[in-house]
């Protein structure tokens, strides 16, 4: 395939003049916080990612601190972000620079992989930007962006596909290993603000001129991607058990599965199941049910709250947790949601 004339210098000549600027994990070369704001920014929106950046590295603000905290503080930290894993990954990655490279990131991608979280568009992120590294990002946004550019029709669903990509992105890059920072920032900028899933700003784009899916009139037609992820739907039960003290019911979920490694309401997969954990409950109050979207799944929540007069709790794992403490614990978004009255 024929590389598109002058690529890499139109984006990098175009970030410098149009790109995003001060985004606060911009302007560095410390990989802690190029790592952890790649992290945070995978599946979720920029805006969202501004409030939290900051409040994580106020309380963790290098990997020492990240590695040397419990679990249970980083999920607190991380509540409301979503998938979780990211967040159990972080600090299993945060220990494993401490203990494997000594509490310094190390400098090329193909290290940076072997961490945990870590996958090859964000670790050729870190070294590009960090360490100058000549290595291509592929993550969805640049996927789209690439393969409008190229007119590359193949399907993005098999993996042979996809390597060939990846080969391609890497023959775009720029020469000059100095450019790469710059040239990264451009792709991320031109995939989050021009070349929209469902709207391609081709008027604003600086490399309009050599794009094939203009040319062809058919931008949105790219990338193509036969195999549709299934949905899949489940129905949890949830005991919100509170005691005279008005303490509320926590159990931590267990390591895998739906919000492994939180803090939430006892989960009973029916209302029969729920109503027998807690006899000593007095007249249940069904909270209407409402749906909780995943990317891959739908929650059918079923709320039930419960009073009790002593201090005996239900019949599941668990503790009492004080109104003032359950805030500042890692709790999945629709339990902090619900306990909050919102």
């Amino acid at each position: 395939m024929n590389l598109p004339d002058g690529f890499a210098r139109r984006m990098v000549d175009w970030q410098l003049l149009h790109g995003r600027q001060s985004l606060p994990w911009q302007n560095t070369q410390d990989p802690y916080r190029v790592w952890l704001s790649e992290i945070m920014l995978q599946q979720t929106q920029v805006t969202t990612v501004l409030d939290y950046f900051p409040r994580f590295l106020g309380r963790f603000p290098d990997v020492a601190a990240l590695a040397a905290a419990p679990q249970d503080d980083v999920l607190a930290l991380w509540s409301g972000l979503g998938y979780y894993s990211r967040a159990r990954n972080l600090h299993k990655c945060a220990q494993e620079v401490m203990g494997r490279f000594g509490g310094v990131f190390p400098r090329r991608a193909e290290d940076l992989q072997t961490l945990p979280g870590i996958g090859r568009s964000t670790a050729a992120a870190i070294a590009a930007f960090c360490f100058q590294e000549r290595s291509a990002i592929l993550d969805g946004n640049v996927k789209r962006v690439l393969t409008r550019v190229l007119g590359y029709g193949a399907d993005m669903a098999v993996a042979k596909n996809e390597k060939a990509l990846w080969a391609l992105a890497q023959d775009l890059l720029p020469e000059q290993a100095a450019d790469m920072p710059r040239y990264t920032q451009a792709l991320m900028d031109l995939g989050a603000t021009v070349c929209l899933p469902r709207k391609a700003q081709c008027e604003a784009c600086p490399v309009s001129l050599v794009c094939r899916a203009k040319a062809q009139g058919e931008p949105l037609a790219y990338p193509v991607k036969t195999r549709k992820l299934k949905r899949s739907s489940a129905t949890l039960w949830l005991l919100w058990a509170v005691n005279a003290q008005g303490q509320v019911w926590l159990q931590k979920r267990p390591e895998k599965g739906i919000w492994a490694g939180l803090f939430s309401l006892p989960v009973f997969e029916s209302e029969s199941d729920l109503l027998a954990a807690w006899p000593e409950g007095a007249e249940p109050q069904y909270i209407p049910p409402w749906k909780h979207v995943l990317t891959h799944r739908d929650l059918h929540l079923h709320p039930v709250r419960m009073l009790g007069s002593g201090q005996s709790g239900p019949a599941s794992e668990g503790q009492w947790v004080d109104a003032q403490v359950w805030p500042g614990m890692g709790l999945p978004a629709p339990i902090r949601l619900l306990l909050a009255g919102e």
